[in-house]
């Protein structure tokens, strides 16, 4: 069996796919900081905490999860845009689910669309398959390069009571900014990589890796050791993760591995394009492609005057037979 990859401050959203040949082809998502715990709720029912949709639904098999969220808060609105992809006002370019198309292929194509648009294509997202049965190539848009795809079990560790602490309390020494070179009151940002020494405010950290046209920072060199690393690494060495690991980096690899600004500018492109009022999406939508309801609703409508107007005004005439003008303007020429 595969050895599990431990994930501390673990926040992610899965996607559970229904093994039932009753309801085979259903498929859930939601969220998680325990991927293990959770995929047992669902297939015990909603009396042990899993969630009514997938209760008596079972079995279920979680099959993939994103993680790497900074928080739960992140890791909720990215669920929620999973599963309401047409009300989100960052996917409404993408379109309806065919017909034809399985629930589990669309689910994949609007996983697609997510991770190219802001702001979720900016984080150090991990794509994680759990099961090698449904594992397949994303269509269409492939994830940002800083996005690593993953197989294989992860388990979820939370950080201890005292790393935080511990890291204040290590930084209670007067130390430096490499960047600024002022004095450091308070903690300290250090580099993932055991071998460097830096010490760094945090903003002046995110400014040395923002460049230009960003306003979060996505990946950047380490001043010191010039090795490259994600800002949301960076930020989660911080906050107490990574303590336990001793993390080598080559260069080489890091250069292959992480995305370019061009890529960042094209998803940036699309979040501007996704933009639109309220009114001029009605607009497009109806003048460019009229749904088949809208025709048939005129058509009734249009008979349905015309026939009331006819009637009207034949039992007009027959009840005001003789009296009307036309009726008797001859005796008057």
């Amino acid at each position: 069996m595969e050895e599990p990859n431990t994930v501390e401050n673990f926040f992610g959203v899965y996607l559970l796919y229904c093994l039932n040949p009753k309801y085979k082809g259903r498929t859930y998502i939601g969220y998680t900081v325990d991927p293990n715990r959770r995929i047992k709720q669902h297939n015990k029912g909603k009396q042990y905490g899993g969630a009514w949709k997938t209760s008596n639904k079972g079995p279920w098999s979680m099959v993939m999860i994103i993680h790497g969220f900074p928080n739960d808060i992140a890791a909720l609105r990215f669920e929620w845009a999973w599963q309401h992809p047409h009300v989100s006002r960052r996917l409404q370019h993408v379109g309806k689910k065919r017909s034809k198309e399985k629930m589990f292929d669309f689910c994949l194509r609007i996983l697609s669309e997510m991770l190219r648009v802001g702001p979720w294509c900016r984080l150090p997202l991990t794509i994680r398959w759990l099961n090698h049965e449904f594992v397949r190539d994303f269509p269409k848009k492939l994830p940002p390069m800083h996005m690593p795809i993953c197989h294989g079990p992860v388990v979820s560790k939370k950080l201890p009571n005292g790393a935080q602490q511990s890291i204040e309390n290590s930084n209670c020494d007067i130390a430096y900014c490499n960047i600024c070179f002022s004095g450091i009151n308070g903690k300290s940002v250090k580099c993932i990589n055991a071998e460097c020494n830096l010490n760094s405010h945090v903003i002046c950290l995110s400014k040395y890796f923002t460049e230009k046209g960003q306003y979060v920072p996505i990946e950047g060199e380490c001043p010191k050791c010039r090795r490259t690393f994600l800002w949301g690494d960076i930020v989660r060495k911080y906050k107490g993760c990574y303590s336990e690991l001793e993390v080598k980096i080559n260069v080489d690899s890091a250069n292959d591995f992480y995305s370019s600004d061009s890529e960042y500018f094209e998803s940036r492109q699309t979040n501007l394009r996704e933009k639109w009022v309220y009114q001029a999406r009605f607009t497009t939508r109806f003048s460019k492609e009229p749904p088949q309801w809208l025709w048939r609703v005129s058509q009734v409508h249009f008979f349905f005057e015309r026939t009331f107007d006819l009637s009207a005004d034949i039992i007009f005439d027959k009840l005001n037979e003789g009296k009307l003008w036309k009726h008797i303007k001859d005796k008057y020429q």
